[in-house]
């Protein structure tokens, strides 16, 4: 309250305050009390929240017509007599990577995916690409459908081969100007968070992301995707050197131009 002393919450075991201020603040201050979210406008928090109790069937029945009533559109949630219910969840893919797919196959069909065809078992040939920037993916999905379940969906949807693993399921939030990820256990339920928050995706989106990196089983990849991710790498680093020789290039010709104008200025 007096010092106004912040940090991000990545550095929390690095921060040892030493208030020497007389007052208040000497004995009030800790290093949680001080802690505020990163500046940034992204903020990961990995840490789980409590479950409460689970709701009973004639409250999850209000809920879903507290829910219904909201809905713009024709995507409702529909309650079934065992009390379980089903609705739909968009889903945002922001990968940076690109993903693994079978090389020569067709995308699949409405067909395909009536008879659980799995096109990606037809052939061993492999090829990499990035799928598009922020892609939305929506699925109809019960509210017994966990996580993991999710994940392996949308792979399956999009052919994608790679380790699930190599994943995680975020939900967006936006709190005070800033934007909230938090990433969900694999058991937990994606379309009970969507019954609570409503409809809005303002309040509450679900993002497909890479797994955080400390959390990637590298033992998951193969050589070849190993590999192509450092060209990837090297590419990238090759740009930016680029982008910096062309950034100082204009300001040196800028600077020779000023200083030719300069010369010819009287005084």
């Amino acid at each position: 309250a007096d010092c106004r002393y912040t940090c991000h919450q990545e550095c929390r075991s690095l921060i040892q305050l030493d208030c020497r201020r007389p007052g208040p603040c000497q004995s009030q201050l800790s290093p949680e009390s001080t802690l505020l979210p990163p500046c940034s406008q992204n903020v990961t928090q990995t840490v789980e929240e409590e479950k409460p109790e689970p709701p009973t069937i004639q409250e999850i029945k209000q809920r879903i017509e507290k829910y219904n009533a909201k809905v713009t559109n024709c995507l409702l949630m529909k309650l079934n007599d065992d009390g379980t219910y089903t609705g739909f969840i968009k889903v945002h893919l922001k990968l940076r990577r690109p993903v693994t797919v079978p090389a020569g196959i067709r995308p699949q069909s409405i067909y395909d995916a009536l008879k659980e065809v799995n096109l990606a078992d037809m052939t061993d040939k492999r090829t990499s690409f990035y799928l598009p920037l922020d892609a939305i993916k929506q699925l109809h999905i019960s509210s017994t459908t966990t996580v993991s379940e999710v994940i392996q969906g949308l792979l399956k949807k999009f052919m994608v081969v790679d380790n699930p693993q190599k994943f995680a399921l975020f939900k967006e939030m936006r709190k005070d100007g800033q934007v909230l990820f938090q990433k969900l256990p694999l058991t937990e339920y994606p379309l009970y968070l969507r019954l609570l928050a409503g409809p809005d995706t303002d309040a509450l989106s679900f993002v497909l992301k890479e797994n955080e990196t400390g959390e990637v089983e590298w033992d998951a990849f193969s050589i070849p995707e190993l590999q192509n991710f450092l060209m990837i790498l090297d590419k990238e680093e090759k740009d930016k050197i680029q982008q910096v020789h062309r950034k100082y290039e204009r300001f040196k010709q800028r600077l020779q131009q000023t200083l030719k104008e300069a010369r010819g200025k009287p005084g």
